[in-house]
């Protein structure tokens, strides 16, 4: 599979094939292995993909936009499969603190902090075009009772 190809890498080829570093991929592992854990008693058929491999998907899907049917058929699964797998780990994620993007309240916060806003409020003429007989077109209406 293809995480056993890429396992040897160093580390700068590793962020450049994946767009994140090692320990970064890592720490998603730990994450999805715990949410895996609670997933399997709930019961259900086991995944044909292993969880490495799984995050490489998603890793694909976000750095390149490639398509669920051709990150499927690389991986040996239905795209319907890789669907459900990549909403998974993407929402899995999201759910961690390590991985939590921040509040919309939180990043206006960080953006106005310290900055003056200008406004130029100045009054200026708009050119509208002038009504003249020329430009008006008058046409009588034939189908009208």
């Amino acid at each position: 599979m293809k995480f056993e190809r890429i396992k040897d890498l160093n580390e700068n080829d590793f962020c450049r094939l994946t767009g994140i570093k090692r320990n970064v991929f890592k720490k998603m592992l730990e994450i999805l292995k715990i949410a895996e854990k609670k997933k399997r008693k709930q019961g259900g058929r086991p995944n044909k993909v292993s969880l490495e491999n799984r995050i490489l998907m998603n890793l694909e899907y976000w750095r390149e936009y490639r398509t669920y049917f051709h990150i499927g058929n690389d991986y040996g699964i239905n795209e319907s499969s890789c669907y459900r797998n990549i909403c998974w780990i993407e929402d899995t994620l999201s759910k961690d603190k390590n991985f939590q993007l921040p509040g919309e309240k939180e990043l206006l916060k960080e953006h106005f902090k310290d900055k003056s806003i200008i406004i130029d409020s100045t009054e200026s003429p708009i050119q509208r075009p002038k009504k003249t007989k020329k430009s008006i077109t008058l046409e009588k209406r034939k189908n009208t009772q």
